[in-house]
């Protein structure tokens, strides 16, 4: 790692990020219209920022300038509020790259490999040739595929680099199309990852294509995951969809001592003493009543009998058959709602993907529909969801990190999860003669192993008010005071203090 002389009295730390949520007001003036979010990458970059501005950090971050979703008029080649704001850029902690190809997108990322590529390369163009430059960093931190060519740039510059890998997708490009971008990468094209060990740059460049993800984590000099259990699972090689040149490197990283897991939290917004899209808001000391109100609800937006005493599993994850095991619940979802008829239990899918049409095909099979909804995603009806079940479903066969789990325990309505990556971190099986565990964890990855979750959730359910109220209780209060950002943050600030040999923050 390059040593770096100290420049200032708080080094200054760079965060590049195609994503975010929200800004502190005086980052900016136009900290209040950021919003450009597809995961939990906007969340833990948009907390990250924060906590390390409130402690007084010489923080500054680098996004895309969606105009489209920041609500600036881009009809008008420079608006009059861009324009103020870019008078104030030197003062400003807000750098936004600039390019047609980000003002009218309504999402951060398409369907379109060719658009994406574009995006990414014009994003990095604007990040490496003008945003280090003006901002003169100490320290950059990357956040997945979108920032895998800045790692290998900030070497050549001497600057340190933290790369985060939220999720393991990636695009391949040649070092022309690179160029053709904007990007000279003759300076530091031995930093990238090509598809095969490079003759040399100029045999190279036009055959033999750099994959940006593995660029990322070749080129920084120091790596997390989003979950530390993940990161040990990729690099014994658990899972088969990790591509090998992705695995090796993160070994290597972690081999060096350059690889740690630091697990997401979910949005703050995310907690039913305030969230404003629940029915009744409510507190570990009241959730019973609560609960109760929020259940009815759902329950009446969704078109489930209107029953209080009726347990209601709640699905909240995208309906990916690859990842979410949705597959495992369509295979004994008649079978869990015949077991358990008479104790009237509900299940309710508020969640998209090319698999809801089956779920939809088995309620209508079996004349379900007012025991087992099946609804779209929205965030309003989502979070009823959270505040009106008593548990939530998510038999992931791999998860790089996972907030529904986080977010249920907070609501009191505890996770019935498979043992894998960020679940295996953040769900603890209940435990109520110890007074211990979060929720209900299984091991194998089929059907058997999802029903034998919801067999001991019914068990659970079936106990007396004096034995599962305080339980709830106390997993919605160690839950909202475990996963939070401000101990995500600190993990973080960690890091940094490491490659900087020195406080991020000095009195």
């Amino acid at each position: 790692m390059s040593e770096i002389a100290p420049k200032r009295k708080n080094p200054r730390i760079l965060i590049v990020t195609p994503e975010i949520t929200y800004l502190p007001t005086g980052m900016g003036n136009m900290a209040n219209r950021m919003s450009a979010k597809a995961g939990g990458l906007a969340d833990v970059s948009s907390s990250l920022v924060s906590a390390l501005f409130d402690l007084g950090a010489d923080v500054h971050v680098a996004l895309p300038h969606y105009r489209r979703m920041f609500h600036v008029d881009a009809g008008r080649l420079i608006s009059d509020e861009l324009r103020a704001y870019m008078n104030k850029l030197p003062q400003a902690r807000i750098h936004l790259a600039e390019d047609r190809c980000f003002y009218y997108r309504s999402s951060v990322y398409g369907n379109d490999e060719h658009t994406n590529k574009k995006v990414a390369l014009a994003f990095q163009r604007e990040v490496i040739n003008n945003i280090i430059p003006s901002v003169d960093p100490d320290l950059i931190h990357c956040n997945d595929w979108m920032t895998g060519l800045v790692p290998a740039a900030a070497r050549r510059l001497g600057i340190p680099s933290l790369f985060t890998v939220h999720n393991i997708h990636t695009y391949n490009v040649t070092v022309e199309h690179i160029e053709d971008a904007g990007i000279d990468a003759a300076g530091f094209w031995k930093y990238l990852f090509f598809s095969r060990p490079p003759w040399n740059y100029e045999e190279s460049r036009g055959n033999n294509p750099v994959d940006l993800l593995a660029s990322g984590i070749f080129g920084a000099h120091f790596i997390n995951t989003v979950s530390p259990t993940f990161l040990t699972e990729v690099c014994e090689g658990q899972h088969s969809f990790v591509p090998g040149n992705i695995r090796h490197e993160m070994l290597q990283k972690a081999n060096n001592d350059c690889a740690v897991g630091i697990t997401n939290a979910p949005d703050p917004s995310n907690n039913p003493s305030t969230d404003p899209f629940i029915e009744v808001n409510y507190t570990p000391e009241n959730h019973i009543t609560g609960k109760s109100q929020n259940k009815a609800a759902f329950q009446e937006k969704t078109g489930l009998v209107q029953n209080p005493n009726a347990p209601i599993f709640f699905w909240p994850s995208r309906l990916d058959p690859v990842q979410k095991g949705c597959q495992l619940l369509s295979d004994i979802l008649y079978k869990v709602v015949s077991k358990y008829w008479k104790e009237n239990l509900q299940i309710a899918i508020v969640a998209n993907g090319a698999f809801q049409q089956v779920f939809h095909n088995i309620v209508a099979h079996h004349e379900l529909q007012d025991r087992v909804a099946v609804c779209d995603f929205t965030e309003p009806l989502s979070m009823l969801g959270y505040a009106a079940s008593d548990f939530m479903l998510m038999p992931s066969l791999f998860e790089p990190c996972g907030l529904p789990q986080m977010i249920s325990s907070i609501y009191g309505s505890l996770p019935i999860v498979r043992d894998t990556g960020g679940l295996h971190d953040t769900v603890t099986h209940l435990d109520i003669s110890q007074n211990t565990g979060n929720g209900i964890v299984f091991e194998n990855y089929d059907s058997n192993g999802l029903f034998w979750g919801i067999d001991q959730a019914m068990k659970f359910y079936a106990m007396p008010p004096h034995i599962k109220v305080p339980q709830i209780a106390r997993i919605m209060k160690e839950s909202t005071a475990r996963f939070n950002h401000a101990a995500t943050a600190r993990q973080y600030f960690e890091i940094y203090e490491k490659m900087l040999h020195r406080p991020v923050v000095r009195d």
